[in-house]
C-alpha cells in the first residue's frame, strides 16, 4: 500500500517536527518519559486515513554522553511484536489460502507434543487456534535457556511441557505456545519461518528494514536493549534480547524480529486496507474476512486475546480512546503497535525501555498516555498536523 506523507518523499522521511503544534501533547508525554528514564529514546508514527501524519523520533540510543540520536528510521528489537507481524501474519495468510485449519491439533504437525503422554494430560486437544489465542493451557514463560544450549534441546523441552490448564479453559499469554506455533507453521510451509515471512510478507509490503538477525554491519545502528550481566555478559545490541530466542539462533515464533516505524506503518496500512474501509486502498496480502476472523476475541470470558492479536481492555496500553474494534500488540523491549479498524488509524511506538536493565516499569504509564494524546490530537478540529 502506498503511504502518503504530509511532506511526500519516497523514503518516508518525516515532516518537520513541531512540538508546539497539533501533536504537542504527544511530544510532551514522550519528552517527560525520557526525562524520567522510562527509556533513553524513541521513534513513533501515526497513520490516519491512509496518510502518515506523524513520523518522528526523540532522545538517544542510551543515556551516555555522546550517544547516537534516534531517528524515525532507526531499527529496534521489537520483541513480541514478532508474534503479530511475522507469526500471526503468516498464520493469517495460510488460513486465507486454506493451508491452515485453525482447529487442527498441534500434535498432527508436531507429534512430539503428544507422543508418550497420557490421555489425561489433554495435550491431544491443543489446537492451532488455542496457541494463537493464548488459551492452550501452556505456561506463560519458561527459562529454557538455563538448560537448553541448542535449538533442538529447546524444542524438545518445549514439546514436553505439561499443560497448566485444559485447552480453552483459561487465558495465559504464552511464549512457549508461539515457539511451537512457529515450528508448526514451518511444517505447513516446508520452509524456515524467517525465510517464508520475508518472501511472503516483508518483500511484498516493501518492509526492507524488517528482518531477523541483522547483519553485523548494521548492529551499531540499532539501540542496545540491555547490559546483560547474567547470560551473555555483554552489551546486547543488534542481536535479539530474548534469551530463548537467542538460543534459537535469533529467530523464533515469539521474538527475534527487528524493524522500524516506517515498515510497521506499512504493515498496519495493509491490515487497514484489508479491513475494506471504504475501499480506499487495495490490499496485497489479506482480505476483510481474514482480518475479522483474527480480530475476534476468543475467550474464555474476560480475555482480551483475539487470534494472535490483543484487543483493547480496561487499563489497556492503547489508552481509553481506541475503539473496541482494534487490534494491537506489545513488545518487552518497550515497543507497541495498535491499529483501530473503525477509525482507520494506526500508531507505532518503538523504544528500548529495558536499557540498561529491564526492571523499570514506567512504560506501563507512558503507553496509555501516549496513545490518548495521539487520539486526542487526531480528534481535534484542525487537520493540519504541522
Amino acid at each position: 500500500m502506498q503511504l502518503i506523507m504530509k511532506s511526500e518523499t519516497s523514503s518516508l522521511a518525516p515532516p518537520s517536527a513541531d512540538e508546539t503544534g497539533k501533536f504537542a501533547s504527544v511530544y510532551r508525554v514522550l519528552n517527560e518519559a525520557i526525562t524520567a528514564h522510562a527509556f533513553p529514546g524513541c521513534a513513533f508514527g501515526v497513520l490516519d486515513e491512509g496518510e502518515v501524519v506523524l513520523l518522528d523520533a526523540l532522545g538517544h540510543f542510551t543515556y551516555e554522553s555522546g550517544a547516537s540520536c534516534v531517528s524515525p528510521a532507526t531499527v529496534f528489537d521489537v520483541a513480541s511484536i514478532t508474534k503479530v507481524v511475522a507469526t500471526t501474519a503468516a498464520a493469517m495468510i495460510l488460513h486465507q489460502r486454506r493451508q491452515l485449519d485453525l482447529d487442527l491439533p498441534l500434535g498432527e504437525l508436531l507429534p512430539g507434543f503428544v507422543v508418550g503422554r497420557s490421555p489425561g494430560e489433554r495435550a491431544h486437544e491443543v489446537k492451532l487456534r488455542h496457541l494463537l489465542a493464548h488459551n492452550s493451557g501452556l505456561p506463560g514463560y519458561v527459562e529454557f535457556y538455563r538448560t537448553a544450549t541448542t535449538p533442538a534441546e529447546m524444542l524438545r523441552e518445549c514439546l514436553e511441557l505439561r499443560l497448566k490448564a485444559a485447552p480453552g479453559e483459561r487465558s495465559e499469554y504464552s511464549d512457549p505456545g508461539f515457539i511451537l506455533l512457529g515450528k508448526a507453521l514451518e511444517v505447513l510451509t516446508h520452509e524456515y519461518l524467517p525465510t517464508w515471512v520475508h518472501k511472503e510478507i516483508f518483500e511484498p509490503l516493501g518492509m526492507s528494514d524488517t528482518r531477523f538477525n541483522p547483519p553485523s554491519s548494521a548492529q551499531a545502528l540499532i539501540p542496545p536493549t540491555e547490559e546483560d550481566r547474567t547470560l551473555r555478559h555483554r552489551r546486547i545490541q543488534g542481536e535479539v534480547q530474548d534469551e530463548n530466542a537467542w538460543v534459537l539462533k535469533g529467530a523464533a515464533g515469539h521474538a527475534g524480529l527487528f524493524s522500524n516505524v516506517p515498515d510497521l506503518l506499512r504493515f498496519a496500512a495493509e491490515v487497514l486496507a484489508a479491513s475494506n474501509h471504504a475501499g480506499q486502498a487495495k490490499p496485497r496480502l489479506f482480505n476483510a474476512e481474514t482480518i475479522e476472523c483474527f480480530a475476534k476475541r476468543q475467550g474464555p470470558l474476560g480475555s482480551s486475546r483475539a487470534l494472535g492479536w490483543d484487543t483493547p481492555s480496561e487499563n489497556s496500553s492503547s489508552g481509553n480512546r481506541f475503539s473496541a474494534h482494534s487490534v494491537g500488540h506489545l513488545g518487552f523491549s518497550g515497543c507497541s503497535l495498535w491499529i483501530d479498524l473503525d477509525a482507520w488509524m494506526a500508531v507505532v511506538l518503538l523504544t528500548n525501555r529495558t536499557w540498561p536493565e529491564r526492571q523499570t516499569q514506567l512504560i506501563k504509564t507512558v503507553r496509555p498516555a501516549f496513545h490518548n494524546a495521539v487520539r486526542a490530537a487526531l480528534l481535534s478540529p484542525s487537520k493540519n498536523a504541522f
